[in-house]
Order: structure tokens, then sequence, then C-alpha cells
């Protein structure tokens, strides 16, 4: 009886303790955001200060994934009276220009809520949403973030070319860049460092080199 009353708490226990003001949520704690405001997701959620941490918390959890930065919200409780949403953010990838000024896009060209006055973010920038670009630079961030943060620019040149400006350095490559690819340039430059040679240009549009122009 008693192994039968324990495996069944999760069924009548959560209606039960739900009715006790001692379980009322109390605190919100947000992890997982570097970009979005804390404030933000609580608001997103819409809560009910009388809620219990013991009711079903997914509307809440789906209210935040709708957020155009959010790509998947859970939210688990911690007694007595703390919900915890963890967050995982959509990265934004590059800036556009626009009228109104620089925005944000993610890789499929999603314009993101974020002020680039105001967040700590440094960003490639594109003419345009240009959504192969912009998958490119999603794998890069994800695969080579190192060499991801030093791109200010990307442009499409002629004859299947990118340009990417990574100052004081510009890399020509083709569209089929990889990130094993782009990461040929830092044997390259660490090369040219011991020569104490100045490069203001590789090039990586031919099959297993790297061409550099030096100054």
């Amino acid at each position: 009886m008693l192994a039968v009353v324990m495996l069944s708490i999760p069924w009548w226990a959560p209606p039960l303790l739900s009715r006790l003001a001692f379980f009322d949520v109390r605190h919100v704690e947000v992890v997982g955001t570097t970009l979005l405001e804390p404030a933000q997701v609580v608001a997103a959620m819409e809560l009910d200060t009388t809620r219990s941490i013991w009711v079903d918390h997914t509307a809440l959890a789906a209210r935040v994934a709708e957020h155009p930065q959010v790509a998947r919200a859970r939210i688990r409780r911690r007694l007595p009276s703390t919900l915890v949403v963890e967050v995982e953010e959509v990265p934004p990838v590059a800036f556009v220009p626009t009228p109104r000024g620089l925005q944000a896009l993610d890789a499929d060209g999603d314009t993101l809520p974020l002020d680039p006055l105001r967040a700590d973010v440094s960003l490639p920038i594109v003419a345009q949403r240009d959504t192969a670009l912009l998958r490119l630079l999603a794998s890069l961030r994800a695969e080579v973030p190192a060499l991801f943060e030093r791109i200010s620019e990307v442009r499409r040149g002629a004859n299947d070319e990118l340009v990417l400006v990574m100052p004081p350095l510009r890399v020509r490559t083709r569209t089929d860049l990889s990130s094993a690819r782009l990461a040929d340039i830092l044997p390259v430059e660490r090369d040219l460092a011991r020569r104490k040679a100045h490069a203001v240009e590789l090039d990586l549009r031919f099959r297993d080199q790297v061409v550099a122009r030096v100054q």
C-alpha cells in the first residue's frame, strides 16, 4: 500500500498542494539569456501572481517561446514558490542596413528585436536579406566562433565570389565556403606573423591553397 501511495504522488499531490497559498508563485528566475532582458521573458509569461507552482506551466512556456528572440523555453519549479524559466535564444548572425538603422537577422532572415545601440554584440553587416549568406554565417558562428567574431562585413563579388572583411584583413573566397576552409587562414596568419609580414588580403578561392597579398 505504501508503494502504491508513493508511486501515485505525481497524480494526486499537485492538485492538492496547488490549493495552498504557501506554494503561490513569488519569484521568477530566468536563465539562459544573453541578449534578451529577463524582464521581457517575465512580461511574455503574463503571469498571474496567485498562480501556484504546482499547476501545469505548458501555456506559460508557450507564451515565452512566441517571442521572436526565443527558440525554446522550459519552465520548472523550485520549492516553495519559485518558477525557473530556461530559455534558449535565437542567435543573431548579421545586421542589415534599413532606413531605420541596422536590424539584426537570424539564419532564416527573420528580424530580431535587438537594438544594436544597447546590445553588447558584434555582428557582420550584410547588404540585404540573403538567406544563403545568413546560413553560412550561422554555420561559422557555431563551428568557428573566434573567426566569426572577427568578421565585420560579408558581401558578394563577381563569379561566385564572397568577400569577408576581417579588419585589417580581407578574405576572398567562394560561396561554398566551409568553417574548415575558413580556418585554413589561421596557420597562414601565424606563419606571416613569424616572418613579420603584414597581410592585407588572403585568397581562398583556389583548392588547398591560401594566397596571401602582403604589404
